[in-house]
């Protein structure tokens, strides 16, 4: 089965009120995402989705675009699908960085080797370690302390066991709002503060001191992006776990990571890593090393949630049991665009078992929502 061609659909989709996100990289009230139809020429399609936030990985929804048809398609077109391998390396050959666009692509191809073998991808990448009902945790953001306490005790009787607060924007405020969210949802439930790179290391220090009595169980990215260095000395001075996640993009963050000794953990997912191939990777560097990871989002729509989800079941070292990550993306959103939704009930995502990723998009619906 040869790649011959793929469509290409950006739409904007708005986010429910109560789940806006605040964070030390600005607020958003909608995402932007470039779907792509992946073609072949023996009959199947193949789904794949970037999710697009231009602070966060550089990328725009137009350049996403332009890179997937003119840079990405180019040097996969007539490949056979059966070669993901072969493909992850050409489309790193010809491209540097553009994580989400590539993982688009590769999603896509996963998709379509599921359907031509009649299988969903966690079969693909050697079958279910773990059930496919997944618990996450919930990402608040750096609301104020009316709204963080308000949205606090909805997250509880929604039956969310961890909570994650945005942090890395004014201390004062950053310390106040996670001692507001732990007075809220008692001692017994877990608390995880992710300063998406706000702070510095000795802000975060000072900080993580004045909550001390808090029992945050995790602090994730409290140091700008690509200084190992700070991250190392606020996990040795703080005397906290480390979740990395802003800092780590590719095999060689990851080393990075491991040799300076920064981390507890580290957060993966395919969108941020260029793909799901790229993501194992990561993951089975992790565990020679005796460190689990999680999955983390960009706030992803129902194919690249279906993608991160497949990652998760699939791989041993994914230790979403300890550390919860977020699997809700589509949750967040108002519209669905998706014929057979991901089934999301409060903290628990239900991976479907259909093949490829589970997941078949409205493509009619997708038209009119990019002629928007």
């Amino acid at each position: 089965m040869h790649i011959t061609g793929v469509e290409t659909y950006a739409p904007r989709i708005t986010m429910k009120p109560e789940c806006c996100m605040v964070s030390a990289l600005g607020s958003s009230t909608d995402n932007r995402f470039v779907l792509v139809r992946l073609l072949t020429d023996g009959g199947y399609e193949g789904v794949g989705e970037a999710s697009i936030t231009v602070r966060w990985s550089g990328e725009t929804p137009a350049g996403a675009v332009d890179v997937i048809q003119h840079v990405l398609m180019p040097a996969i077109i007539d490949r056979e699908v059966e070669d993901l391998e072969g493909i992850a390396d050409q489309l790193d050959r010809v491209c540097i960085g553009n994580w989400f666009a590539k993982s688009a692509i590769e999603m896509a191809c996963w998709d379509l080797l599921g359907k031509q073998q009649q299988k969903p991808v966690y079969e693909l990448l050697g079958g279910a370690v773990r059930p496919l009902t997944i618990r996450s945790r919930f990402s608040m953001g750096a609301y104020d302390i009316p709204r963080a306490r308000q949205r606090a005790e909805q997250l509880v009787e929604l039956g969310f066991t961890t909570i994650k607060v945005k942090v890395g924007t004014d201390p004062v405020e950053d310390v106040a709002r996670v001692r507001a969210v732990r007075e809220v949802i008692g001692p017994e439930l877990a608390i995880v503060i992710d300063a998406n790179c706000g702070w510095s290391a000795d802000t975060a220090i000072e900080c993580l001191a004045q909550l001390s009595d808090c029992n945050v169980g995790l602090v994730e990215q409290p140091t700008p992006k690509g200084d190992f260095q700070a991250l190392a000395r606020v996990r040795r001075e703080a005397g906290v776990r480390i979740l990395a996640d802003d800092i780590c993009f590719n095999l060689t963050d990851a080393q990075e990571l491991i040799h300076n000794q920064c981390c507890d953990a580290i957060s993966v997912y395919p969108g941020k890593n260029g793909g799901i191939i790229r993501s194992r990777q990561i993951v089975d560097l992790a565990a020679e090393h005796g460190i689990p990871c999680s999955i983390g989002s960009n706030l992803e729509y129902d194919v690249a949630t279906a993608a991160m989800g497949h990652l998760v079941v699939s791989h041993p070292n994914m230790k979403v049991e300890e550390i919860p990550g977020d699997l809700l993306g589509p949750d967040y959103h108002q519209q669905s665009v998706a014929i057979n939704p991901i089934a999301i009930e409060g903290p628990l995502t239900t991976l479907n078992q259909t093949p490829g990723l589970g997941v078949q998009l409205d493509w009619e619906s997708l038209r009119n929502q990019c002629d928007q």
